[in-house]
């Protein structure tokens, strides 16, 4: 084997489960088909659970310490939920991708794992032993595994031939990282009466210090081929429709159309081959969702396969990352679809949605409506199926951050092992025969017990009895059985 892991796509997706690997002890190759990482925006928000990610492993305050991120709202279809601005520990934030791959690729670099760039994927075969990845340069890739983060046009799930069912676009809309003057929205999703749309959202600011925006357009003839170019004249075109003279371009940095389509694999897991972001889903950007959903994939992932790698992965583990995974991507097409229809792209007016959407923003004045979409849309949601999870309110879920006296438990997760959370003191010895992979904590404090996995989500709490096999299913035998059997 040349690697261990090879991961496919240095996006967001792939460069934060390389992180995850390294973490794990399993540094892995990552390569790209780009000569040079792009400076396009793309996605532009990083949500609640995303931020705890980059805390437990110590990212987030220097991502933050890069540029003047502020701090925003919420919206469900252009609808703001100001009731959920300071619910959770980290509000959601104005991060654009760009800065995120430009972080995180400086961050693997100064750690030993450079991007290996113009690797473009020609052939893909694998075994009952590995993977052998063939480039157009010529260059061949032996790995143990395979993870294709390359985008929702993936070269490895073309070559895995893998069902990637849904709906083609039907509409396009414009996308643009703008530069405006006047009144200058920071953040504003507005209409005109004839049926045109703006959003606009702060992108921090370029590199001579001034406030960059995304823009998006949309309405009545707004919807035309996707490679039809975006020009100057259409951006001011459509910010008068929308606020007439009250807003100007200043200057249209780049832009792009986006569809409306809709797509999600039937199956992450191929043998050794493994889906992950937008390789394995696709959808309308609203709320930058997809960047969130792919750097989560990726932090559900990267352990999995690293206790696989070294040995310790039950064997039902890995396929917990399609169990887990595949209905949260699907949620968050649901939840999009929702949106697009509300937000009513092409500008139709129809009478009936227009009751709909009156309806609705009534509703998500309620507090408990504006929870309930914060919890869909910040990833504080979540909830994966384990055993036992129906029956406690805390397995399945992100874990609290507690204090533990001189640390906070999202610090202990940082070296990429689990965590027993034991304040009473009581499980020192079920908790020796896993000390290779899980840490144990929260001795004299008042918490209660539980168990987190090293994507921060608990897997085990309340009965003692459940210790001992929850911390076989998620972290395989332990180290030294049989010192468990005499005692």
């Amino acid at each position: 084997m040349d690697t261990d892991v090879l991961v496919v796509g240095a996006g967001p997706t792939g460069m934060m489960l390389a992180n995850e690997l390294r973490v794990a002890g399993v540094p892995p190759v990552l390569v790209d088909k780009l000569p040079q990482r792009s400076t396009l925006s793309k996605a532009g928000g990083v949500q609640s659970r995303t931020q705890e990610a980059f805390d437990q492993r110590g990212l987030l305050e220097p991502l933050l310490a890069t540029g003047n991120y502020p701090a925003g709202t919420a919206h469900f279809a252009g609808i703001t939920l100001p009731l959920t601005r300071d619910r959770h520990r980290h509000p959601w934030r104005s991060v654009p991708q760009v800065v995120i791959e430009g972080f995180l690729e400086r961050h693997l670099a100064a750690q030993g794992i450079p991007v290996r760039r113009s690797y473009e994927l020609t052939g893909l075969a694998q075994d009952e032993d590995g993977v052998t990845a063939t480039f157009a340069s010529g260059d061949v890739i032996r790995s143990r595994y395979l993870v294709a983060a390359d985008g929702g046009r993936s070269t490895v799930r073309s070559l895995l031939g893998a069902a990637f069912p849904g709906r083609a676009g039907t509409i396009t809309t414009v996308a643009a990282d703008v530069r405006l003057s006047g009144d200058d929205p920071a953040m504003t999703h507005a209409r005109s009466e004839d049926g045109h749309w703006a959003s606009v959202f702060p992108l921090g600011t370029d590199p001579r210090g001034r406030p960059l925006r995304r823009l998006a357009l949309g309405g009545p003839g707004r919807s035309v081929p996707r490679e039809v170019p975006v020009t100057e004249d259409e951006i001011r075109d459509g910010l008068r429709a929308v606020f007439g003279s009250r807003v100007q371009l200043l200057e249209l940095c780049y832009a792009r159309r986006i569809t409306n389509a809709a797509r999600q694999a039937a199956r992450y897991r191929h043998g050794r081959v493994f889906l992950a972001g937008d390789a394995a889903h696709v959808h309308l950007p609203i709320g930058a969702q997809g960047m969130n959903t792919g750097l989560q994939d990726a932090l559900n992932l990267g352990w999995k396969l690293g206790a696989a790698v070294r040995g310790w992965a039950p064997e039902h583990l890995l396929d917990t990352y399609h169990t887990e995974r595949h209905p949260v991507a699907a949620a968050v097409l649901r939840n999009v679809q929702a949106q697009s229809l509300l937000m009513d792209h092409q500008g139709t007016g129809d009478p009936d949605l227009t009751a709909a959407k009156d309806l609705f923003a009534a509703l998500a004045r309620l507090r408990d409506v504006q929870y309930h979409l914060d919890d869909v849309l910040s990833g504080m949601g979540i909830r994966y199926p384990m055993p036992a999870a129906e029956d406690l309110p805390l397995v399945g879920l992100p874990a609290p951050d507690l204090d533990l006296g001189p640390v906070r438990s999202h610090e202990l997760l940082r070296p990429g092992r689990g965590v027993l959370i034991d304040p009473l003191d009581r499980f020192a010895k079920v908790a020796t025969l896993w000390q290779d992979r899980v840490d144990r904590a929260g001795q004299g404090t008042g918490t209660e017990p539980m168990l987190i996995r090293p994507d921060g989500y608990v897997c085990w709490a309340g009965n003692p009895d459940d210790l001992e096999p929850a911390l076989g299913h998620w972290f395989g035998e332990p180290h030294r059985r049989t010192e468990l059997d005499r005692s």
